[in-house]
C-alpha cells in the first residue's frame, strides 16, 4: 500500500464571528476575536449530534478550496488568494471525486480510495448553517478496492466501485471520513468497468457485465430482489442523477433513463455513445457528450446532447468546436456548460438547447490522445466556474452571473484533475 508524505504549506484558519447567513461563493472569513460576540452568535443554537475536529475554527463564511492533482502529487489552494494551503508530495496518477458531504474528496489511487479533507465544512442547524475551517490534509481513512473506479454519492450514501471484482462498497456519506464507518458490500457478479447508484431505502442501481462486455443495468432491493432491469445498454458507461430522482446512463446505441421504477430506452438510429454525463439537482435534463463515429480511432465531437428524463427525449446541440470528457458541467440554475477547444465556455439553455452566451476563458487547446495527460478542466461551484489551463499552468475563476473572469491564479504545475470543496453537500 502506497504511503503519503504530507507537507502543510499553509494552515489558513482564523477564529471568526459565527454567521447564520449564506456565504458568497468567493468570500473569505472575516476575523473576529471578541469572545462575547461569538458567544452571542451561538445563543439558542443546539449543536447536539455534531462533532467538530479539535483544530476547527468557526468562521463567518467559507472560501471554496480547490483540490488539484498533478504529476508531483496533490495540492490544495485557496480559490480567492491562490495561496497553497496543503501539498501531498507523492508523485503518482490520482483521480478526484466528491465524497458527497461538501467537505471530503475521494482520491482514487490504483487499488484504494483515500479520503482527503478539504477543511471546509458547512454544518446545517435547522434553518441555517454554521461554517468551520481547518487545515486541509489527506486522512488515514481509506477503502480498499482493486482497480478502484467510479464514485457516486446519492441520498446520503456514497458508492465505491471496484472494477477488478465488480464489488460495490457503500458507506454513509456523513461517515466517509470515519475509519470505523460501517460499510455494506454488494457483488454485481463479475469484474467490469461499472458504476452503482445507492438509494436511501437500501436498494442500488448498478451495472452488470464482464471485462469483455457490459450491456445490463439492474435495480436491486436491499435483500437482493431484482426490481427492474434492462439489457439494452451496450458499452454502458457513466451515470447522472437528474431532478425528479431520475438516473441517466450512457450506452453506445443511445442512453437509458431510469425513472419511477422503470427503464426507458432512447434509441439511436446508429452508433451513439453518450458515456460522459453531467446532471443537476435543479434540472430534469442531463448534459452528455455525443460520439457517433463507431470506428473512429480518436473522435473529436463538436456536438453535445441534452437528455430529458421526463419524457425520455434527446436534443442535439451543435457547438462549432470540440471538447473532451472534462469539459462538461452544470450552472447554478441548471444550465448546461461546455468548455470547448477554442477556449470558450459555451452556456446552453437546457430546456431549449439555445446557446445563450460564450465566455472566452483560456487560450485555444486540443485534447491529447492519452486522456491521463494534463488538459483543461471545468468545474462549477455556486455561481462560479473554475477552469484550469494545463498548457499555461493557470486556474481561472469565472463569475457566471456577469460572464466575466473574476480571478486568475498562476500554478506551479499542470493540473490533471480538480475538485472544488465549498463545505456544502
Amino acid at each position: 500500500m502506497k504511503r503519503f508524505t504530507m507537507t502543510a504549506v499553509l494552515a489558513a484558519s482564523a477564529l471568526a464571528l459565527a454567521s447564520c447567513s449564506s456565504p458568497d461563493s468567493r468570500t473569505e472569513a472575516t476575523s473576529e476575536t471578541t469572545t462575547t460576540a461569538a458567544e452571542k452568535a451561538h445563543e439558542g443554537h443546539s449543536h447536539d449530534g455534531h462533532e467538530h475536529d479539535a483544530e476547527q475554527k468557526e468562521v463567518s463564511s467559507l472560501t471554496p478550496r480547490v483540490v488539484l492533482t498533478h504529476e508531483g502529487g496533490i495540492t490544495t489552494i485557496d480559490s480567492l488568494s491562490g495561496e497553497a494551503l496543503d501539498a501531498v508530495d507523492e508523485p503518482g496518477f490520482y483521480r478526484l471525486n466528491h465524497a458527497g458531504d461538501g467537505r471530503h474528496v475521494m482520491v482514487t489511487d490504483s487499488d484504494v480510495f483515500r479520503v482527503y479533507d478539504s477543511g471546509n465544512e458547512a454544518a446545517k442547524h435547522e434553518d441555517h448553517y454554521h461554517y468551520y475551517e481547518s487545515a486541509p490534509h489527506l486522512k488515514d481513512t481509506s477503502y480498499d478496492a482493486a482497480k478502484a473506479g467510479h464514485v457516486v454519492h446519492h441520498e446520503g450514501l456514497t458508492a465505491l466501485f471496484s472494477d477488478a471484482t465488480g464489488d460495490v462498497t457503500i458507506v454513509a456519506t456523513d461517515e466517509i471520513a470515519n475509519p470505523d464507518a460501517k460499510t455494506t458490500t454488494l457483488s454485481t457478479g463479475a469484474a467490469h468497468h461499472g458504476v452503482a447508484v445507492p438509494f436511501e431505502d437500501g436498494s442500488v442501481l448498478h451495472t452488470v457485465g464482464t471485462e469483455e462486455e457490459r450491456h445490463t443495468i439492474r435495480h436491486v432491493a436491499a435483500d437482493g430482489t431484482v426490481l427492474a432491469e434492462t439489457d439494452n445498454c451496450p458499452g454502458v458507461h457513466g451515470e447522472a442523477v437528474a431532478d425528479g430522482e431520475a438516473v441517466v446512463f450512457g450506452c453506445t446505441n443511445g442512453p437509458v433513463v431510469y425513472r419511477d421504477g422503470a427503464f426507458t430506452k432512447i434509441a439511436a438510429s446508429g452508433y451513439q455513445r453518450n458515456g460522459n454525463l453531467a446532471g443537476s439537482e435543479d434540472s430534469p435534463i442531463v448534459l452528455g457528450d455525443n460520439k457517433t463515429e463507431k470506428d473512429a480511432e480518436f473522435e473529436r465531437p463538436t456536438s453535445v446532447v441534452l437528455i430529458d428524463s421526463r419524457d425520455a427525449s434527446l436534443r442535439t446541440v451543435e457547438l462549432g468546436s470540440s471538447y473532451w470528457f472534462r469539459s462538461l458541467a452544470r450552472g447554478p440554475e441548471g444550465e448546461a456548460i461546455v468548455l470547448t477547444y477554442d477556449g470558450e465556455l459555451v452556456i446552453i439553455d437546457e430546456e431549449t438547447g439555445e446557446i445563450t452566451n460564450k465566455i472566452k476563458v483560456i487560450e485555444p487547446w486540443r485534447e491529447k490522445e492519452e486522456w491521463q495527460q494534463p488538459g483543461p478542466i471545468l468545474k462549477v461551484a455556486g455561481t462560479d466556474a473554475y477552469v484550469t489551463d494545463a498548457a499555461n499552468n493557470t486556474l481561472v475563476v469565472v463569475d457566471l452571473t456577469s460572464g466575466e473572469i473574476a480571478l486568475e491564479h498562476k500554478l506551479d504545475f499542470s493540473p490533471v484533475e480538480m475538485a472544488v470543496a465549498t463545505g456544502r453537500a
